[in-house]
């Protein structure tokens, strides 16, 4: 399986050759922010798998730990990296050009959701990361 995709204006484009570890919805205020929409869909691999096929990721550090990537031509928001996991990076499944191939399975920080948003779907939920407590059904 080929994943590819990138920006909105086509300066930067990545591949992965196979399908991401995990994948999430998040609900925190700095993806909603960073992003300009209500929740944020990211996929996650190991930083060997994506190739970075033309242009630059620009990172912004939105906490001490936290590098968000996004183009400087668009500023279309693209990869999320924690420091002290540098050997992941998660890409933005909206960037795909299918992005109907990667489906989320959980979503996290559920607790700073927007009010008036409801997702009626069958994915876990999490208050926090998803090393916290599980939400009930």
């Amino acid at each position: 399986m080929v994943l590819q995709g990138g920006c909105l204006c086509g300066a930067i484009r990545y591949q992965v050759n196979c399908m991401p570890f995990d994948a999430d919805h998040c609900n925190c205020n700095q993806c909603r922010k960073s992003a300009g929409a209500v929740v944020m869909s990211w996929m996650d691999f190991h930083r060997e798998q994506v190739q970075w096929l033309q242009g630059q990721v620009y990172e912004f550090a939105s906490s001490d730990s936290i590098r968000r990537g996004f183009c400087q031509h668009c500023g279309c928001s693209l990869t999320y990296r924690h420091l002290d996991y540098p050997q992941y990076t998660s890409l933005s499944i909206a960037s795909l050009d299918q992005p109907n191939l990667v489906r989320p399975t959980y979503h996290i920080h559920t607790d700073e959701q927007v009010s008036w948003l409801k997702i009626d779907d069958s994915c876990s939920r999490y208050q926090a990361g998803k090393t916290a407590v599980k939400q009930p059904d």
